[in-house]
Parts: C-alpha cells; sequence; structure tokens
C-alpha cells in the first residue's frame, strides 16, 4: 500500500526509534507529524532532514499526557496536511524522576488510549493505529524484569490491553490496531540506562536472544507494520521472543 501523501502523526519523534521512524516513512511519501514533548530544536532538527530529502514533516510540541495537547496534535495534522491516516503511538516512560507517583500508567495506558480514541473520530477508513512496546512489557506477567523497569513494564502491558480493547470500535470506524514490540534496542537511551544500573545486562539479553536491534532496524520494523497485510489486533514480535516464550 502506498504511503503517498498519506499523513502520520508519530508520537514522541524527535529522537531515538520515533526519529528513525519518521525519516523512513516521509521516504517513502507520507507526510510526517513529528511529535515532541519539550525539545524544540531536536525535533525541527527532524524536519529539516526530512524535507532536505525531499519529504513533508511538521514538527508539534505536545505532552500526550495532556488532553488538550493531544487534541492540539490532532487539530494541527490536520490542518496542515488535510486528514489523518495513521498514528504510531512511540511515546513512552516512567523511569524519569520527579514525576508522580502514578506517572507511567498515566504516560503509558491512560494517555496512549486517549490519544487513540480522538485520532479514531478523524482517521479514514483503512487507517492503521501502531502501538510501540517491548518484550519486557509484553512478556511482564510470563517474565520478570529489572525491578527499575517494572513500573513501565507494567503500565505499557495495560496500554496494549486497553487498546486491543479497542479493536471492535476501531473496526466500526475501518480501522485496524497493530502492535509492534522488541527486545532491548541497541542505542536507546533506556538500555543505556539499565544496563548502566545492572552492568552486563545489554550483554546478558544479546546472548540470550541471540540478536538486539539497533534503533533504526527497529524503526525499518515498525514502518514495515504500518501497511503490513496483518490482521487487526495482531502482535508482531520483532527479531522472536528468545527468553520470553518458553
Amino acid at each position: 500500500m502506498s504511503l503517498e501523501n498519506k499523513t502520520i502523526i508519530i508520537t514522541g519523534s524527535s529522537r531515538g526509534v520515533g526519529a528513525d521512524t519518521a525519516q523512513i516513512l516521509a521516504a517513502q511519501g507520507a507526510n510526517i507529524v513529528v511529535n515532541y514533548r519539550s525539545k524544540a530544536p531536536r525535533a525541527q532538527k527532524v524536519v529539516a532532514t526530512i524535507e532536505e530529502a525531499g519529504g513533508s514533516a511538521i514538527a508539534v510540541q505536545g505532552d500526550v499526557t495532556k488532553a488538550e495537547d493531544a487534541q492540539a496534535l490532532i487539530d494541527a495534522a490536520l490542518e496542515a496536511y488535510g486528514s489523518l491516516d495513521y498514528l504510531i503511538l512511540n511515546a513512552s516512560g516512567g523511569m524519569e524522576s520527579g514525576m508522580p507517583e502514578d506517572y507511567a500508567m498515566t504516560l503509558n495506558r491512560d494517555s496512549q488510549l486517549r490519544l487513540a480514541r480522538l485520532a479514531a473520530e478523524k482517521m479514514t477508513q483503512g487507517g492503521r493505529i501502531v502501538f510501540v512496546t517491548s518484550h519486557q512489557a509484553h512478556f511482564i506477567r510470563e517474565v520478570e524484569t529489572m525491578p527499575e523497569y517494572q513500573p513501565v513494564a507494567e503500565s505499557k502491558r495495560a496500554g496494549e490491553d486497553a487498546l486491543l480493547a479497542e479493536v471492535p470500535a476501531l473496526t466500526e470506524r475501518g480501522l485496524s490496531l497493530v502492535v509492534v514490540s522488541a527486545d532491548m534496542i541497541e542505542g536507546t537511551v533506556t538500555a543505556a540506562l539499565l544496563n548502566r544500573l545492572h552492568p552486563g545486562a545489554i550483554e546478558a539479553r544479546r546472548e540470550e536472544a541471540g540478536k538486539l536491534y539497533t534503533v533504526n532496524e527497529f524503526a525499518q520494523e515498525i514502518s514495515k507494520m504500518v501497511t503490513a497485510d496483518v490482521e487487526t489486533g495482531h502482535i508482531e514480535l520483532v527479531g522472536g521472543a528468545g527468553g520470553f516464550i518458553k
């Protein structure tokens, strides 16, 4: 399916996996809405890179935990491009310092669900919502994770479940949902932090999984799932799930 002139919102796309996903999809002809919470120069750099390559993108500030920002993000996409075809829920967190105790659940479940519902009201038929998660979160009920990551894992799994429960409502609107999960990603802030707290954690996961994807490699897999011929509710376990599926 061609992405030419299709509009895609990617949350948390001013750096890392989100930024690479934005550039990959823009190269396929999509109009990209680069969402960021606070680092405007970083987001503008992603937009500039896309535009220099001949693509189309805008940067939109918005904290997805705020209802007004979530609505403004959707409105900005519609104002700039006239339609909304895809939503990639890439933003996540929960290990930040100085946040409320329930921040992880607010961000990774409640905000994802709200944004998905708001977007679904405006998305064109045939559109898709893609939720980006981790094996550590997807399998948290079967496999323990590092204590520092526990709130993130539990809240992201709760977010995944909440979104999957929306599949019937999305189907009625002619929309689909896909979950994309991967192991620890080489080069991400989260992986670096966990490896600092638990020296050798990345090496251990690499050995058990056989391979850990890089930021760009995971972004490539996410990009493929935007238009992949899979049923709604599909869960894509990138690279398999060595060490998680017994």
